[in-house]
Order: structure tokens, then sequence, then C-alpha cells
């Protein structure tokens, strides 16, 4: 009887110590992967047509938007993305397509017209907020249009300063948006900022055109002929009730939505690497072409979650380790049992 009764305790914990790994694996599988959000204050373009309604849009610019690009890129609001940016952002994305960050499915942002709603800006300190519907480390930098910007033309690389007016890196978190202060330059009538966020724990960066005015003038700029409102960036009640209409993905990258034809931006080949050059790319910079972190390029493990294949190995090992106990019990309950008929 002693060598069943041991035979049973060491049968139980053993089942006890395998159940438990597949059970963290699930857990560590369940963590989003991938990051996403938008400038909130001063209000993106897409945030700004999201907030004014998908469905039917209150001004003019955002109407030609959804007639444009349709309803699914103001539902994927936070998804203005390249997967595998890298620091690369001038040769990737084109003149002409800077707010959509070349993906097609966000065209109508790269709309230039002069009565997109707008925010009202003034020179000097400001509290910059970006929202982030899945946070991630990186760092930010803003950029803002020349002198002579004309918002009726394509917004072009050389249409921004050389340099960001205002830069963070893993700014402080609050209430689900990144907060951090700069320094606004001079400047005067509309003119545009330009957001880049690029990940340290994934090649992935996100991209938001927000449109200001500044001195005053009509509420949101525009002209006579096309004033624009002021813009406003959605409330969270509004992103909850939109959330179940968007397709962003959330748990890795590469998958397309069936039902909406979404898909994710991916990097394409740096210029030269086609045969084609661009005046306006830089060299390929060496330190930038891998995130800060030495993760390498690709679908990769982000520091709060898991890349798309996570899940299959934790289903991989959750088996092995069944398996495992599985031929334990057997193993175990037949010693026992030879030791029954030998006592």
């Amino acid at each position: 009887m002693a060598v069943i009764t041991t035979a049973r305790r060491r049968l139980a914990g053993s089942i006890v110590a395998l159940g438990v790994a597949p059970l963290a694996l699930t857990g560590l599988s369940a963590a989003p992967a991938a990051a996403h959000g938008s400038l909130s204050d001063p209000v993106s373009r897409v945030s700004a047509c999201f907030a004014e309604g998908p469905e039917n849009p209150r001004s003019a610019a955002c109407k030609a938007a959804v007639a444009a690009g349709g309803t699914q890129a103001l539902y994927d609001w936070n998804g203005v993305n390249i997967a595998n940016a890298a620091g690369n952002h001038r040769s990737l994305i084109p003149d002409g397509k800077l707010c959509s960050a070349g993906n097609d499915k966000f065209k109508g942002l790269d709309l230039p017209r002069a009565d997109w709603p707008s925010t009202p800006m003034e020179a000097g300190g400001h509290t910059f907020r970006f929202r982030a519907t899945a946070p991630h480390k990186g760092s930010f930098e803003l950029y803002l249009t020349k002198a002579g910007y004309d918002p009726t033309q394509p917004l072009k690389w050389s249409d921004l300063e050389e340099k960001p007016f205002a830069t963070a890196t893993d700014p402080t978190l609050e209430n689900g948006s990144y907060v951090f202060d700069g320094t606004v330059p001079q400047a005067s009538g509309r003119q545009l900022i330009y957001t880049v966020w690029q990940r340290s724990d994934s090649p992935e960066a996100f991209y938001a055109c927000s449109d200001v005015v500044f001195g005053g003038g009509s509420a949101g700029g525009g002209t006579e002929e096309a004033p624009a409102p002021v813009a406003s960036a959605p409330s969270d009640e509004e992103i909850d009730e939109g959330a179940d209409k968007s397709s962003v993905e959330h748990n890795g990258h590469g998958d397309d939505d069936a039902s909406t034809n979404a898909e994710v931006t991916e990097a394409a080949a740096p210029a030269g690497e086609t045969g084609e050059t661009d005046a306006n790319a830089p060299e390929p910079n060496n330190a930038a072409a891998s995130p800060a972190s030495g993760a390498p390029a690709g679908d990769v493990l982000a520091e709060t979650g898991g890349s798309s294949s996570t899940s299959y190995l934790a289903m991989g090992g959750a088996a092995a380790l069944a398996l495992g106990a599985s031929a334990l019990f057997v193993s175990v309950r037949r010693r026992a049992s030879g030791g029954a008929h030998r006592a």
C-alpha cells in the first residue's frame, strides 16, 4: 500500500506541474502584438473625420475622403501605418501620399484641399496628445510645413521642415494617450503638422497629418467659399462604438480582412533597390534599418505582445506537454500496479 500511495502522490505532482505550463503559455499568447493610434491634439485628419461619423460626415473634406476611399478608412482611424518602416519613412512613402503613408485604403486623406477640419495653433509651448489604442514604446517626431505651404497642392516631403520641431521618446501614457510637450515655431495661416511614431520594439511606424491654423482667421481655416470647421478628436464612447467595425489587426500583421479587404501596409523596397530613384529620398541609414532594440524586421515579438506565430507556438507547446503528461500517467500507473503486485 505504501508503494501505491507514493506513486499516486508523484503522479499528482507531475500532472499539476505539467498542467500549469500550457496555461502559462496560453496566457502569453493572448497579449496584443500591434500598436495603433493617431494624434488627437492637434487632431489628425483621420481622427477628425472619424469623430464626424464615417457614414455621414459633416464637413465637405471628410465627405470627399469617404467618396475617394470609403468609410472603412475612418473606422480604421488608428491604423495609418507601415509594418516594416524601420525608420525609412522618406524612402518608403512617395510624395503626395504622406497622409495615407502610401496605403491605398487611406487615399482620401491625401486629397489636397484648404478646408480640412483644423485646430487653432499658436507659436510657443504646447502639450501634444497621441491617442494610443495599443500602446508600445517608441519615439515621436513632429514636423511643421514650411512658410509658403499650399494646402491645395499634394503634400510633399519637401513641404516639411527638414528637422522635427518636437520629439519625445517613451512619453508618459495618461488615460490612453501619450502626452509630451514641445515648442511650436512661428508660423502664419494654414499649415500642417506631420507626426511619425516609430516603435522601438518593432519596425512598425504610424503616421498622422494634422491641419492647423495660425493667427486666427476663419474658425478652422479654409476660404470664404469653403470654410473649414474646427476639428474635434473622437471621444471614448465614439471609439468604443466604432471598434466593432474596425478591420485594424491587433494580433499580428500580414492577414487581410476578408470582409473589408483591409490590409496592413507593408514596407516597399527603398529607393534604388527597384531601379527607380527618388530625389527626395535620403541615403539608407543603417542605424535606422532596424528598431532601436535591435529586433529584426518582420513580424517580431513586441515587448507587450507576441508575433502572429506566438499563439501557434503556445498551442504546440501545450499539446506536447499534454502528450507528455499522458505518457507519464500511464508509466506511473504501470509502476504502481507492478509494485502493488509485488507487495
